[in-house]
């Protein structure tokens, strides 16, 4: 998903509701393969999700201040680089902005570690397309059920309209983080990076492409 947007996160998006009752379990996709190997694309799909994970814990850790990398934060993300943004796929991501190579590589490999070891909250990022797309379902849904529950006239249907957007604009974080953590990403138990190159993407825009592979 593409992480190009506004970056605030002061606080974790997820303390309003505690479902940490899910733990991830490092054999769950590997078992989930294994039980389900005649569903086409299956392996893709679980692949994207881990990846996906990967690409925001590097985000996040490449947004932190250059003198604070070595050891990176362990908690408390609240530095803002717009500069940065990710696209996963199936075989790994592009990292779009300007970053050293090395410093992408030490914050890929200390993200996939952190990741296994527990800081699953690095897998979920405020600037993911899946917030976006959250808001519009969101906005959709409520634009449609005040369509209904509204009175006709002009007026009363743009005020019920300007009450969904105002309302979805409120759930969406929270419910696109919920997405992330439990739809669109994965812990990535099952990969290993196998290289890093300056590339360009479908577009010709020029990026870092982290190569990974399953295991």
């Amino acid at each position: 998903m593409n992480t190009r947007a506004s970056l605030q996160c002061n606080s974790n998006p997820l303390n309003i509701i505690d479902l940490d009752f899910i733990t991830p379990q490092p054999n769950q996709d590997s078992e989930l393969l294994e039980l389900l190997h005649f569903i086409p694309g299956l392996k893709e799909i679980l692949m994207l999700r881990q990846v996906h994970a990967l690409e925001h814990a590097t985000v996040w850790l490449l947004s932190q201040p250059r003198a604070s990398r070595l050891p990176f934060p362990s908690s408390n993300f609240q530095v803002d680089n717009e500069s940065l943004g990710g696209l996963s796929t199936e075989q790994g991501f592009f990292l779009y902005g300007d970053v050293n190579i090395s410093d992408l590589r030490r914050a890929v490999t200390n993200g996939l570690q952190r990741l296994k070891n527990g800081e699953w909250d690095l897998a979920v990022h405020p600037r993911c397309g899946t917030n976006v797309s959250a808001e519009m379902l969101l906005t959709a849904g409520l634009a449609l059920g005040m369509h209904f529950i509204m009175p006709r006239g002009i007026i009363e249907q743009l005020v019920g309209l300007g009450i969904a957007a105002t309302t979805a604009a409120e759930l969406a974080p929270n419910v696109g983080a919920l997405a992330q953590r439990y739809l669109t990403t994965s812990v990535p138990f099952n990969l290993s990076i196998e290289s890093i190159t300056i590339t360009r993407d479908m577009w010709g825009r020029e990026a870092h492409f982290v190569k990974v592979q399953w295991q």
